[in-house]
This record gives structure tokens, C-alpha cells and sequence, in this order.
């Protein structure tokens, strides 16, 4: 792919995946938007040492992502409807850094599989175990002793994250893993900052009047911001040769993504009541029997998409190219296909067509195959060649640059109403 379709098939993909997670929320929701953005950019790089990780990729970029849905922000969110700078600015800012931490552990475990070569790779255990311990001390320093409250009185499970980002980051320095650190770091500017621009738009989306899910746009631009931070950590770097995942491994990964992931999105995100709660709303006879065959249907498409997703895998295994070039674009869109298919049982578009949103869902898609086969026309011959030595400085020159646009979203939210509903204030 030229650069430019890299940066919008990842992009969209990933945006789509949280969009489709507003519907489920949650460290379930999270882990099948995270595994459309691995999937996304190993699909994207064709690089068949790459595509014979791709289970193991994709399952660590889930994990990562799943990390962030122990947080809460919807009082935060509140903040920014407000009309008083001091409160907005604090609400925007607090977005950023909630992006940032869904950004940086995700960005971060998945550049851990990506750096793994033969000669050297992460001690997965000791890794884990510290980003535990890290995790538990942030979140009992800065919340129990410092009493540092972001979103009082909900979750203050941020400073989990913040204390696991930190614990992962110390590790990658330690142990040379550099490619890693930057690729979580600009994921993390990446996803803070479409949190915070999202948000924006979604209370300039209020004002219009229109009747649209606007917080649903938030979250889309969450993701497509922060996969335009991991598809330029990724292309602008230069990575080894990855080691082959051993079998059991790659076949870990993927009972992972096609059973555990939908299998917890189905008993998480789809409860019989709410089943019984829509087919009294929509007027459907035998309620019980209504919510019976919504949640079977469920369990149905994930048979069906799973049988053949481990039969083909099965097959071609053994041939990194063909992997490459054949399995990956299928099971990649094949997966955000079921996604899609989930979001519309649960929310019972196929008896109210009338959600907006959902027929973008298929256009996102539909965007993404079709950059897809347009990059079959017109390939570009070999990967992105390294952008060469970079500093921290150009990071922090984009974070600096984040902080004024937050500034200036700030005064221009401020001007824009005299407050909006669900209104909160923090100080």
C-alpha cells in the first residue's frame, strides 16, 4: 500500500472497531477493537513473518487494548459540557491522558511482538508480573494516599493503568526493547488525542440538533486516532526479523479471537433482560422466545465464522506468503464483519433500522476492502524503509502541539453553549 491508504486502512479499521465497542464497552468491547488494529497492520505491512505470528499479534494487540476498559470516563466526559475554562480544559485533558493509557499499553504489548526475534524476546511472565505490581502501587499511592481523585466518585482504576504503562515502559528501556517504547508512545498521542478531539465533536454534534449517536462518533474518532499513531510507530521504524510463534501458541491466539473474545462480548454484552426490555419496546410476540433466538444467533455466527477461521489456518500454516496474502484479508474483514453482526443483534437493528450510525459501520468496511483491492492494483514494490534516528524531541514537540489544540477546543466549547446536559463540575 502507499503510505497514505497504510495510514487509512489501519485508521478506519480501528475506528471501527471502537465504534462498535461503544455497544459493549468494557475490557471485552476493547479486546475485538484491539485485535481489528493488529490484524490491521500486520495485513497492511504483507509481511509473511509477520502473517505466520498473526494469532499471537493479533491477541496481544487485544490484550493491550482490553487493559484500558477497566476505566472510567464517562463523569469526565461531563466535565467538558460545562462552561467555565478551569473544568472543560481539565475535562479534555483527562480524555487525553485515558486515550493515552489505552494507547500506550496497546501500542506496547503488540510492538513486544513485533520486536521478537530469535536471539532475543520479552520474559512474558516477569513482564506481566511487573506491570501487576506496577498497577497496584500506582493505584494505592495515587489514589488511597495522595488522594490524586480524577472522576470522583467513580473508578479511579486510571491510576492502575498508569502505574501498569509506566511498569511496561521501564521494561522496554531495560532490556533494549526501543521500537517497542516509541510505538507506544505514539500510540498513546495517537488514541489521547482522538479521546479529546472526539469528544469535542461529539458536543459540537449536540448543538447541530441532529438526532445521531454522537458519542458513538467519539469513540470512532478514539480509534482512528490512535490507529493512526500505531500505523506511524509501525511504518516510520525499522523491525527485525520476527522469530516463528510456536504452533501451540499461534493456535492459542487463535481459539482467543474467534471463541474467547465473541463468547465474553455474548455473555458480557448481551443479557436475556435487555432481549425481553427490546422486544416489548418493539412490539415482538413470545418476548421470551424473541430474546432466546437473539442470543443463539449470536452463538450461531461465531460457529460459523470460527470452523472455517481454524480449517483454512490449519491449512495454510505451514506458508508465511500464502498466509499472508490470502488468509490474512479475509480473516481480517471477516472478523469485522462478525463485530458488526454482534452490534446489530444487540441493539436490535434488524427490527429498528432506523440507528444512523449503524450504516456507517458498513461503509467503514466497505472503505477498507476497497483501499484494500485498490493496493492489489497498484502495489508498491517492498515495506517502508526506516525513517532513520529520532529523538524524543519530535514526540514532545507533538505533545506540546496536542496541549494547545486541547486549549483551543477548550475556548471554543466554552463560547459555544451555556452548558449541556449531563453537566458536571470537578473543582
Amino acid at each position: 500500500m502507499s503510505r497514505t491508504r497504510t495510514y487509512l486502512f489501519v485508521a478506519l479499521l480501528m475506528g471501527l472497531g471502537w465504534a462498535l465497542r461503544g455497544h459493549f464497552g468494557h475490557e471485552y468491547g476493547a479486546a475485538w477493537a484491539g485485535a481489528l488494529g493488529g490484524l490491521a497492520v500486520v495485513a497492511a505491512a504483507r509481511r509473511p513473518d509477520w502473517a505466520s505470528r498473526m494469532p499471537v499479534l493479533a491477541a496481544l494487540g487485544a490484550v493491550g487494548w482490553a487493559v484500558g476498559g477497566i476505566m472510567s470516563y464517562g463523569r469526565i466526559v461531563g466535565f467538558t459540557r460545562g462552561t467555565d475554562f478551569g473544568n472543560v480544559l481539565y475535562g479534555f485533558g483527562m480524555l487525553a491522558v485515558v486515550g493515552g493509557l489505552y494507547g500506550f499499553i496497546g501500542g506496547g504489548l503488540l510492538g513486544f511482538g513485533l520486536e521478537t526475534t530469535k536471539e532475543r524476546r520479552p520474559d512474558w511472565p516477569a513482564l506481566i508480573t511487573q506491570m501487576t505490581v506496577g498497577g497496584w502501587l500506582a493505584w494505592g499511592l495515587l489514589i488511597y494516599q495522595f488522594e490524586w481523585n480524577m472522576t470522583p466518585p467513580r473508578s479511579e482504576l486510571w491510576a492502575g493503568c498508569l502505574g501498569a504503562s509506566l511498569a511496561l515502559a521501564w521494561y522496554a528501556y531495560r532490556h533494549g526493547f526501543l521500537r517497542t517504547l516509541r510505538l507506544a508512545g505514539y500510540t498513546a498521542l495517537g488514541a489521547g488525542f482522538g479521546f479529546a478531539f472526539g469528544d469535542f465533536l461529539q458536543i459540537m454534534g449536540n448543538l447541530t440538533g441532529w438526532s445521531f449517536n454522537w458519542w458513538n462518533l467519539m469513540e470512532f474518532t478514539l480509534g482512528f486516532c490512535g490507529g493512526l499513531g500505531l500505523v506511524y510507530g509501525v511504518i516510520s521504524g525499522e523491525w527485525p526479523e520476527t522469530a516463528p510463534a510456536a504452533r501451540k501458541a499461534n493456535w492459542t491466539g487463535l481459539a482467543f479471537l474467534l471463541i474467547v473474545i465473541p463468547v465474553l462480548n455474548i455473555l458480557q454484552g448481551m443479557e436475556y433482560s435487555s432481549f425481553l426490555e427490546m422486544a416489548t419496546r418493539i412490539g415482538r410476540q413470545a418476548p421470551g422466545l424473541f430474546a432466546t433466538l437473539q442470543i443463539v444467533s449470536a452463538w450461531v455466527l461465531v460457529i460459523v465464522v470460527a470452523i472455517p477461521g481454524f480449517m483454512i489456518w490449519r491449512r495454510l500454516q505451514d506458508d508465511p506468503a500464502l498466509l499472508a496474502r490470502r488468509y490474512l484479508p479475509g480473516f481480517l474483514f471477516g472478523y469485522g464483519l462478525l463485530y458488526i453482526l454482534f452490534s446489530h443483534l444487540k441493539k436490535g437493528f434488524f427490527y429498528t433500522p432506523g440507528q444512523l450510525e449503524h450504516y456507517f459501520y458498513w461503509l467503514i468496511l466497505l472503505g477498507a476492502i476497497w483501499i484494500w483491492f485498490g493496493s492489489l492494483v497498484k502495489p508498491r514494490q517492498g515495506w517502508y524503509p526506516a525513517a532513520g534516528p529520532e529523538s524524543w524531541k519530535k514526540w514532545g514537540k507533538i505533545l506540546g502541539l496536542v496541549i494547545l489544540v486541547l486549549i483551543a477546543l477548550t475556548l471554543i466549547s466554552i463560547s459555544s453553549h451555556a452548558g449541556l446536559p449531563g453537566m458536571q463540575t470537578r473543582f
